[in-house]
């Protein structure tokens, strides 16, 4: 896809930057976790606002608001930092990573499913799509591992990282936090290849919602690729405001 090609070109340009200044690092990190957590719960129906998240962040109770959602948020960061903490390492997509990133999702609000393939079957309200039965989870995951290691990785990263997601979400492994986890290992393929990690705005849950359903039921991944290549460009904009460049 073209799109790609400025996506590259976009990523040799602030790579001509790095290493960044250690407090514009600090500044645009602070930023994303606040940006990605908020957004990220918010299309699954979290109710706290961005600043009502950044006060979750702080370690303080938000008045009206439940426990799970303050759980939501903080829960979230952690994952974040616990997915930047596999990029170090390096290291090629495991079902151990997987579920060690749903295990944060739902710590504190669910523990028995948390980390834990579901054992029922469900159906995605207002989506074509059916999960497949809980039966077939187990080697459908399988299966999707095999495909990340002996086809994804020679995929373009933005590509390999929108196929991640959608073909995750797709199998649905777990009953609840399936979108939470699948932008995380979005972000982890992204942040592996020295892409900044994006940020799904919940003003376009609609399209998000539509175009995975499109991926899953037509096998058409065009519209998916085309919103998550947007979605990645949007994520360099932070670079060039705190870096006074003009792309």
């Amino acid at each position: 896809m073209k799109v790609f090609n400025k996506l590259d070109k976009l990523k040799q340009k602030l790579d001509s930057y790095r290493p960044l200044p250690p407090e514009i690092v600090a500044n645009l990190h602070e930023d994303l976790v606040l940006r990605w957590t908020y957004n990220s719960n918010a299309i699954e129906g979290n109710t706290l606002t961005l600043k009502e998240t950044k006060v979750a962040l702080e370690g303080i109770t938000v008045g009206g608001k439940t426990m799970r959602e303050h759980f939501e948020a903080i829960n979230h960061q952690e994952a974040i930092f616990f997915v930047e903490e596999l990029v170090k390492r390096h290291e090629a997509l495991t079902e151990w990573h997987i579920k060690s990133i749903h295990q944060l999702i739902l710590k504190n609000i669910d523990d028995a499913h948390a980390g834990v393939y579901r054992k029922t079957n469900v159906i995605i309200a207002g989506a074509d799509h059916v999960p497949p039965d809980a039966l077939h989870v187990e080697s459908e995951m399988q299966g999707f591992i095999n495909w990340y290691k002996e086809t994804a990785l020679a995929l373009h990263p933005v590509e390999r990282a929108a196929r991640v997601h959608a073909d995750f979400v797709k199998i649905h492994p777990f009953t609840d936090g399936n979108g939470r986890a699948s932008r995380l290992l979005m972000n982890l393929e992204l942040m592996k290849d020295g892409y900044p990690p994006v940020v799904l705005p919940v003003e376009k849950r609609l399209e998000y919602y539509e175009a995975l359903d499109t991926a899953h039921t037509k096998q058409d991944y065009e519209p998916f690729l085309c919103l998550i290549a947007e979605v990645v460009e949007a994520g360099f904009k932070p670079y060039w405001q705190a870096l006074g460049v003009n792309p």
